[in-house]
């Protein structure tokens, strides 16, 4: 074999080793693989600190204080007592015992409202109602309906517990008040006429008892 032959046969074994140390080293690549971006030109990942979220906004009360407010302060104090408590169902209770209490008073017979009263409400209405018929009036009443129900203060004292919440109603009702000769000495018993009043109601909060009671009216 001639020496140059011999030359170039050395050259392409060189050449094929030389091939198959750097696959060896840096792999092969099969099909479309992108440039890869040097180390300097690489982005920077973030690791953000993810710290305690925030507890949820309570819309039950939001949809009737102004948050942050002494009321919604108290009502948020009501339920970390009581989790169960809500003042959308509350409210909804208050309008219905609203339109008990009233005529109940109306009528002239608090018996089956007397549980929802605390007695010195129980005793001024009893009053109200036995100098009624001591002056020979009587009371024709229509209740038509509620037409505002909204929450006007809340308050709570954690040392006892006792919670108060006032609402604000605007009804709309028939009353007439007759003397003993049947003549209307007071409203009138064809038109219609709005009641405006705000009532609280109180109660321990985490008690057995349920039931809130009418503790003050205006």
């Amino acid at each position: 074999m001639s020496n140059p032959m011999l030359q170039l046969l050395v050259l392409a074994a060189i050449a094929v080793f030389l091939i198959l140390r750097l696959r060896g080293v840096l792999g092969s690549r099969d099909g479309f693989e992108p440039p890869r971006v040097p180390d300097e030109q690489e982005p920077a990942r973030r690791f953000d600190v993810i710290e305690g979220s925030a507890e949820p906004e309570d819309n039950d009360i939001n949809d009737h204080a102004e948050p942050g407010s002494a009321n919604a302060t108290a009502l948020l104090a009501m339920k970390q007592v009581e989790p169960d408590f809500a003042i959308g169902p509350f409210l909804t209770g208050a309008k219905a015992a609203y339109e008990m209490i009233l005529m109940a008073f109306e009528r002239g017979n608090l018996d089956e409202v007397r549980s929802f009263l605390a007695p010195p409400v129980e005793q001024a209405l009893d009053g109200v109602i036995a100098d009624r018929k001591n002056r020979g009036l009587t009371t024709e009443a229509q209740f038509l309906g509620t037409r505002e129900t909204a929450l006007a203060a809340a308050e709570f004292n954690p040392a006892t517990r006792q919670a108060e919440i006032s609402v604000r109603f605007v009804g709309e009702m028939i009353v007439a008040t007759r003397d003993p000769d049947g003549n209307v000495v007071d409203g009138d018993p064809k038109s219609a006429r709005k009641q405006r009043d705000t009532w609280t109601f109180a109660r321990q909060m985490g008690s057995n008892d349920p039931n809130w009671q009418l503790v003050a009216t205006a």
